[in-house]
């Protein structure tokens, strides 16, 4: 992992087996399938859920900042707390939660390499057993608006990409990007009242920064990979998705495994973009 800008903001499955019951860290588990924290976790290990713990339905957007200190205090964690989260779908939703805890200005927070696909393929321990921890003490020193973007963002952002100082990553499926499709194949299709893409945007579909077992590429790898797209260190970038997931996990690439010093989600994505009046969309390829 040393190859990566930030290293420390991964740690190995190994590296949990040894380190996950130590004071001072704690192991969430984020899902996309809610349902599979109770079928077996890593010991030790609490579930959070991106659905209902981290958003305001009423609002469509996230808990305040009182609210994520009293969902930290509830899982045990601390301002000073070493925090590991891991997830299916290669880290998506786990992502998604560090993000939002960066977002809330935590200081240790990290991904383990390969989420949950890697641990079970390792055959590690899973237990169903919900840990008893002691509330921790929790308060929120600020919240980072520099790695969140808001529509209005966007919009602002075109002309960034236009004059070639800026770059616009559309993470989800080809199909999504091209407007044949409202969501990934094997989905239900709704979300959005039309399908497309924001103009300007290259279509780089977050799987391609994963190895077959969930871990990430290395980080030449990786550079390739954007830089083929026109999207390189020097540029101001905002990733999208559908809902937030999928950009999470580009954003974790490009932040701390590339070193990206500019960098945003756009966290109302395809969902908001598609449906509002006035904005602009692509469909097809991009010239």
């Amino acid at each position: 992992m040393s190859q990566y800008a930030h290293p420390e903001m991964l740690v190995g499955t190994a590296w949990v087996a040894e380190h996950g019951a130590d004071d001072g860290v704690r192991v969430l588990e984020v899902d996309e399938d809610v349902l599979l924290y109770e079928q077996g976790h890593v010991p030790g290990a609490l579930k959070l859920d991106w659905h209902t713990e981290l958003q305001r339905s009423d609002i469509r957007d996230f808990i305040d900042a009182t609210g994520f200190a009293e969902l930290m205090a509830s899982r045990g964690v601390s301002n000073d707390t070493t925090v590991v989260l891991y997830g299916d779908k290669s880290n998506w939703w786990a992502a998604y939660a560090l993000w939002f805890l960066r977002y809330n200005g935590h200081a240790d927070v990290r991904l383990m390499d390969g989420g949950r696909q890697k641990w079970v393929a390792e055959k590690r321990p899973m237990v169903s057993a919900v840990p008893d921890v002691a509330a921790g003490s929790y308060r929120v020193p600020y919240r980072d608006a520099t790695i969140r973007a808001f529509a209005p963002d966007v919009l602002r952002h075109l002309m960034a990409v236009k004059d070639g100082t800026g770059a616009l990553i559309d993470v989800r499926s080809p199909q999504e990007y091209t407007g044949e499709k409202l969501h990934m194949p094997e989905y239900p299709q709704e979300g959005a009242l039309r399908g497309g893409h924001v103009p300007g945007a290259v279509n780089i579909p977050w799987a391609s920064a994963v190895n077959a077992d969930g871990t990430f590429k290395s980080a030449d790898a990786l550079r390739k990979l954007y830089a083929t797209k026109g999207v390189t260190r020097d540029k101001d970038v905002v990733a999208y998705c559908r809902i937030a997931e999928r950009s999470s996990h580009t954003w974790f690439v490009l932040k701390y495994l590339l070193g990206f010093r500019d960098v945003r989600n756009y966290d109302g994505s395809w969902t908001e973009w598609g449906n509002m009046v006035g904005v602009p969309i692509a469909q097809g390829e991009e010239p």
